[in-house]
């Protein structure tokens, strides 16, 4: 089991990277997004073209607000997981992605326990990687590897705003 976390940019992209590497040499990959919902990131237009590539975005298309988690939100977290967990369990891919899993439980979308669970009901012939910031140390203890991606410079701190097909 992989994770990547951190303040910095990356750690979707390299998911999609391991993503990719793993379409190459004709493994079945499925991703869960959570809290992506309908937002028109640029990756699924490229992932729809992959082979054996499938992808499951679940959320709005607003933002989440840590300080005023609603109802709907947790419960759009909660049939990721789920679907995830059902994914990994199914017998159909050889590899998982949990897109934004760490942030939705440091939020209190998902309840980290239930993640945790996840986790450990994992099929040895299947690789599954979490990602997103936050990422709780018990996380980190279960993984294989973790890496931790971090901010030393970012366009949006002289006013740069996010670009198309760069940062969404």
């Amino acid at each position: 089991m992989q994770i990547f976390t951190g303040s910095g940019k990356g750690k979707t992209t390299a998911a999609l990277g391991a993503v990719l590497r793993a379409a190459g040499q004709g493994l079945r990959v499925h991703i869960v997004q959570f809290m992506k919902g309908t937002y028109p990131y640029g990756e699924h237009q490229a992932l729809a073209q992959l082979p054996n590539v499938t992808v499951a975005r679940f959320g709005h298309l607003d933002f989440v607000d840590p300080q005023n988690i609603r109802d709907e939100e947790k419960e759009e977290a909660e049939r990721a997981l789920m679907a995830g967990r059902k994914a990994m369990l199914s017998g159909k891919y050889d590899l998982v992605v949990l897109d934004e899993v760490n942030i939705a439980a440091a939020w209190g979308l998902v309840a980290l326990d239930e993640v945790i669970r996840v986790i450990r009901e994992k099929p040895g012939n299947v690789e599954l990687i979490l990602t997103g910031r936050y990422a709780d140390p018990r996380l980190i203890e279960l993984a294989d590897l973790a890496t931790e991606m971090v901010e030393v410079k970012h366009p949006y701190q002289k006013g740069v705003k996010p670009r198309r097909g760069f940062e969404y």
